[in-house]
């Protein structure tokens, strides 16, 4: 057997069985990436090979913006935001059937775009919301599931550090590109939603909230003005050149820590232990970024996307078809898999084949993201869907058959995502920025 096979071989045993047995993420393509190695090289080399692509993995500038957003999502989502965010839903939403459950779907879009984080989003609109739905009457599984399903968006929907990641990933990317790329998949998944939760509503005969008084919306609407103006600033910035994405994000923060401050909602003490948090996370995040510069490294000289690709085109030159197995691959993948490891491990491998049929770099990372956020509603991994329930005070098992309702819209949008290339490029080309 070629040794280039055998290392390749190796590493994905060597990743399948850490991750079989829940070893963390990071560690288990560190550990994977080195044994991948070892057959040409001796140990001591592995390892020093492998310290040196870590180094050059997160010595990048582009990488600055995900500690910022981090952090600014984090300050936005215990700064008095998703309050405000909420209520101007209700005022748009709340007169329709399902009003609180719809209200709940545009919240998560607003402020999952706002913190960059669909745990984040279906954390905070879930524990504000979920309780009120429950007063109305509604079933605590379908308002779990609404939130639930709805709060990916965010992660499509710019600032999102996944796109962030991809762009660096994918060979320098336009992040502000992508930024705009994700905003119609994005809006499209929530309207889904939104259509959906609106027929199950009537079915159910939720009905809507009396709307309030002209003074009341008003003042909703002043006082959610400041939270929807961090969008405009860092996305506008970016598109008119102002900032990098970089410091867009060293923007966030500052704009989000202001906020803070006027609404008096954090105290020193919870600033620290926000700062905390981030770092946490940031370092969660760095790891894996480093240790998946190593597999990339390990792909790249075992041959493993060339034989991907071999296996994959061999099978059918339909570029329709292909998409079509991706998708089903990459479905899968986000099952078992967060979405962060799972754009460093599988662009490398999937994006040479679309670009051999002509496929725009921006669309493929729009449709891998989209991908991906799928596996954060579904099991066994889905970080969004027990996030979720354990908000909801429910079960996986009872929100799960509410869930499986919405799977059909969102499946359907990914479809369109993936086989019509403007749905993702129509506003960076229109701006300019592809």
């Amino acid at each position: 057997m070629n040794i280039m096979v055998l290392s390749g071989i190796l590493m994905i045993v060597v990743l399948a069985i850490l991750l079989i047995n829940g070893v963390p993420i990071g560690v288990t393509i560190g550990i994977a990436s080195i044994a991948g190695i070892l057959p040409t090289l001796n140990f001591e080399a592995a390892v020093v090979t492998s310290a040196q692509r870590i180094f050059s993995g997160i010595s990048v500038f582009t990488l600055l913006a995900i500690p910022f957003f981090i952090l600014a999502g984090n300050l936005m989502n215990k700064g008095g935001i998703a309050l405000r965010l909420i209520n101007l839903a209700k005022l748009l939403f709340g007169k329709l059937p399902g009003g609180l459950a719809l209200s709940n779907i545009f919240a998560n879009m607003l402020f999952g775009s706002i913190s960059g984080s669909g745990i984040a989003a279906a954390s905070a609109m879930g524990s504000i919301i979920g309780p009120i739905e429950k007063e109305d009457g509604y079933d605590i599984n379908f308002s779990a599931a609404t939130n639930i399903v709805s709060a990916p968006t965010g992660l499509l929907i710019p600032p999102s550090n996944v796109l962030i990641t991809y762009s660096l990933i994918s060979g320098g990317t336009s992040v502000g590109a992508l930024f705009l790329a994700g905003y119609i998949p994005g809006i499209l998944w929530g309207i889904g939603c939104i259509f959906l939760g609106m027929y199950i509503a009537k079915k159910e005969k939720y009905v809507g909230t009396d709307r309030p008084g002209l003074k009341e919306s008003l003042k909703i609407i002043w006082e959610s003005i400041p939270s929807l103006l961090l969008i405009v600033i860092v996305i506008g910035g970016i598109i008119k050149g102002v900032f990098t994405a970089t410091e867009a994000s060293c923007v966030a923060v500052l704009y989000s820590l202001l906020l803070a401050i006027l609404y008096r909602s954090i105290t020193v003490k919870e600033l620290m232990q926000i700062i905390r948090t981030s770092a946490e996370m940031t370092g969660i995040i760095m790891l894996i970024i480093g240790t998946s510069n190593i597999m990339g490294w390990v792909m790249s000289f075992t041959g493993i996307p060339e034989m991907v690709s071999n296996q994959i085109l061999g099978i059918t030159g339909n570029k329709y078809i292909i998409l079509l197995l991706m998708n089903v691959i990459l479905l899968l993948v986000g099952t078992f898999m967060d979405i962060t490891p799972a754009v460093l491990i599988f662009t490398p491998i999937f994006l040479p084949i679309c670009e051999s049929f002509g496929m725009d770099p921006i669309h493929f990372g729009i449709m891998i993201t989209f991908n991906l956020c799928i596996g954060g509603i579904t099991p066994p991994v889905g970080n969004i869907l027990y996030i979720g329930t354990k908000v909801g005070k429910t079960r996986v098992e009872d929100v799960i058959p509410w869930v499986v309702k919405y799977y059909g819209v969102i499946l359907f949008v990914l479809l369109l995502v993936t086989f019509i290339p403007s749905l993702s490029l129509f506003l960076p080309n229109a701006l300019g920025l592809n």
